[in-house]
């Protein structure tokens, strides 16, 4: 497996191991240590061993391995958060500083792959929005206004190549696309020729802060350093954040398209939640790759339905082929719609995180290597204030808060009081999963179709709630946090630091641990 999901991704055949396991016995003292391994970890890793530091970089699985393995890709200077509600929430000075990311961002993309020479079929695109009813017709009204008010170029247009029936639509110059596998590899390649190193297969355990020093506690060992980057969308253990950011999982599929002739750009409607579309060549194919269907990690009965309605729905109004890939992705959602890129609340030093990016990973991953380079370098950021982890927004985002947590505490209640029963482990068909009771306790159950069955404590480690079901991908997701993990237990997604405890009975029926 080369990413978090059963389903294979656009991207993954680029994916490859860039372990330095030779490099590490006689090397535990570090300046900086960045734990994870997708776009954000290597930006920020690559930008600090750029400006001398001594930098390893820590990775569970393998480099591309998470959400930049599962990405769409789009890289834009508009967001999921709109400009005129980032005026009404944090005032038009910070909305025109959230207006600089886009082009920053797209701006150090560009800047990497002229330096590194990176071919990862990067392309300036105009992105369109389309209002497919009144109502929207409304909302994107505002989203220009708003898109006005910051110096986004955002306005009205005729009619472009769209088969879906629209009441308005608008476009943005400007925008970009990519192979993130391409580039992050290139990324990867070029901080090791700096004298950086890559551990993969690597987990972050735990940390401990004391006076000017951190020590990282890892599968492999204990590593000491003087910053510590969590670059993993979610830091793990437990921390604020996990209360003030909600998980969802959002699916693509990339359809085979031949000769039809849609627009090369990337297009956007406003449903809730948005499906968004861009085209992207594979060994000589060109495949409309179509995302949407988004919902909260572990809220999904049935998430093989999210594909059947995504695909449902293309195939209504576009002339397409046979779907080549499909695949999900997860990314977080603050609770005030801005990522929280900055210094970990509650640390005592130097230990920096990065997450809520909605679904703007790209651009926010991005941009974090730039703020939290600067931060650990004693540089000012302009957007350190904007991004700060530690801001409190009440008027923003204090619904959001209590609903979310009001979500993830229904859920540890609910799961612990109405567990489905069956009577033996017998009614589990092949391929079927269920959490089930039996004698007393609570199991997280899978059967091969070869007949082999899998069986785990259904409690995730992080918070103690219990694990769900994803069809879709193969794993058990916490509807909680987000922790991911297959079904043998691993741990797939943080952030959990351990993976579900398997469990074997034996000839007496007693529950034997493994």
């Amino acid at each position: 497996m080369f990413r978090d999901g059963a389903r294979k991704s656009i991207w993954q055949e680029e994916i490859r191991r860039f372990s330095s396991d030779d490099q590490i016995v006689n090397n535990k003292i570090f300046d900086v240590i960045i734990v994870g391994g997708g776009i954000t970890g290597l930006s920020t890793a690559l930008e600090l061993q750029k400006q001398g530091q001594k930098c390893l970089l820590i990775e569970a699985s393998n480099i591309g391995f998470g959400t930049t393995g599962g990405t769409t890709a789009h890289l834009n200077t508009f967001f999921d958060t709109t400009f005129d509600e980032a005026i009404s929430d944090f005032g038009e000075e910070n909305a025109k500083l959230l207006a600089e990311v886009g082009k920053e961002a797209i701006q150090i993309i560009q800047n990497n792959i002229s330096e590194h020479n990176i071919d990862c079929d990067f392309q300036k695109k105009t992105g369109y929005i389309f209002a497919l009813d009144e109502k929207q017709n409304k909302k994107l009204k505002k989203m220009i206004e708003g898109a006005e008010k910051v110096g986004i170029e955002m306005k009205f247009c005729d009619v472009v190549s769209f088969p879906v029936p629209f009441v308005s639509v608008a476009s943005v110059p400007d925008q970009a696309q990519f192979h993130p596998i391409k580039y992050i590899k290139k990324l990867a390649e070029a901080f090791v020729s700096l004298g950086g190193i890559i551990l993969e297969e690597c987990t972050c355990l735990n940390h401990s802060e004391e006076d000017n020093e951190i020590s990282v506690e890892t599968s492999k060992g204990l590593f000491n350093t003087k910053n510590l980057v969590y670059a993993t969308h979610i830091p793990p253990g437990v921390n604020v954040l996990h209360l003030m950011a909600a998980p969802y999982r959002s699916y693509a599929i990339a359809f085979e398209i031949g000769d039809n002739k849609y627009s090369e750009d990337l297009m956007y409607d406003l449903y809730d939640p948005y499906r968004y579309y861009r085209t992207q060549i594979v060994d000589g194919k060109k495949l409309l790759i179509a995302g949407g269907e988004d919902h909260k990690t572990g809220h999904e009965q049935d998430t093989g339905t999210c594909f059947s309605n995504l695909e449902n729905y293309v195939r209504e109004y576009f002339d397409v082929g046979a779907a080549a890939y499909s695949w999900s992705s997860q990314y977080y959602e603050s609770v005030d719609g801005m990522p929280y890129i900055g210094k970990l609340p509650g640390s005592k030093g130097n230990i920096y995180a990065a997450t809520g990016f909605r679904g703007n990973g790209m651009i926010f991953g991005t941009i974090s290597s730039k703020v939290i380079s600067d931060l650990i370098m004693g540089n000012n950021s302009k957007y350190e204030k904007l991004f700060d982890p530690g801001r409190i927004k009440p008027m923003a985002g204090f619904a959001s808060f209590i609903k979310e947590n009001v979500s993830s505490a229904a859920d540890f209640v609910k799961d612990k009081l109405f567990k489905e029963k069956i009577n033996s482990l017998s009614e589990l068909n092949d391929g079927e999963a269920k959490v089930v009771k039996y004698e007393g306790e609570s199991y997280a159950i899978y059967k091969e179709t070869e007949g082999k069955t899998h069986i785990l404590k259904s409690t995730c480690p992080h918070t103690y709630c219990d694990v769900h079901w994803n069809s879709a991908e193969k794993s058990w997701d916490c509807p909680c946090h987000g922790s991911r993990f297959a079904v043998t237990g691993r741990l797939l997604t943080a952030p959990s630091t351990e993976g579900l405890q398997r469990i074997r009975f034996n000839e007496n029926g007693e529950e034997e641990n493994i």
